[in-house]
């Protein structure tokens, strides 16, 4: 027979194994069933942001959560597809990180949230994307910066989801999507 003691005992180790367990997964990103939880959060401040393909823009005093994970990469890894024009002079802001260039709204290319970008690991790499029953590959260019944002370099937007693939209009229109809509649940996978 247990005592009350002993149960009590047994229910505080049980507890603490638990609770032990449960905090050295969230201190891993991407650990705990494949959940990237906000690092951080930063504070809005806005600005000249160029507003060609409606893109969201900061807010003074707003706070946005910041990324330094992405779910886990699958075979069909489950996304946003967002609108981007990595033109100069147009909402993407500076240069491509990978090539240090600008792209035409023509080429197909896209921009992966940090924790996918992989600091610059996936630069170059063709990726499959689909959505609607349609696919396309799309050249990784650069970063949609999950940690970083609401400053001129990041166009006064603040900082991207953990789950975005961030697509210049080619990659719309090759879906065969209404680019006016802005998001969509996609799928991707790497070549």
């Amino acid at each position: 027979m247990v005592t009350a003691r002993a149960a009590a005992t047994m229910a505080i180790l049980v507890l603490v194994a638990l609770s032990t367990s449960h905090m050295a997964s969230s201190l891993r990103p991407g650990a705990g069933l494949g959940v990237c939880r906000a690092s951080g959060y930063l504070p809005g401040q806005s600005g000249n942001c160029e507003k060609s393909n409606d893109p969201d823009c900061c807010e003074d005093g707003k706070m946005y959560p910041q990324y330094r994970c992405s779910p886990p990469v699958t075979a069909s890894t489950k996304a946003v597809l967002t609108l981007n024009s990595f033109e100069k002079g147009k909402d993407g802001g500076g240069p491509s990180e990978c090539d240090n260039a600008y792209h035409s709204d023509e080429e197909k290319v896209v921009a992966l949230s940090t924790g996918w970008f992989s600091n610059m690991a996936r630069c170059g790499h063709r990726i499959k994307i689909s959505a609607n029953g349609n696919s396309v590959y799309a050249k990784v260019v650069d970063e949609c910066d999950s940690v970083h944002g609401c400053d001129d370099e990041h166009n006064f937007e603040p900082p991207c989801d953990n789950n975005i693939v961030d697509a210049s209009p080619a990659v719309w229109d090759a879906l065969g999507l209404d680019q006016s809509v802005g998001m969509v649940d996609i799928t991707w996978s790497e070549e």
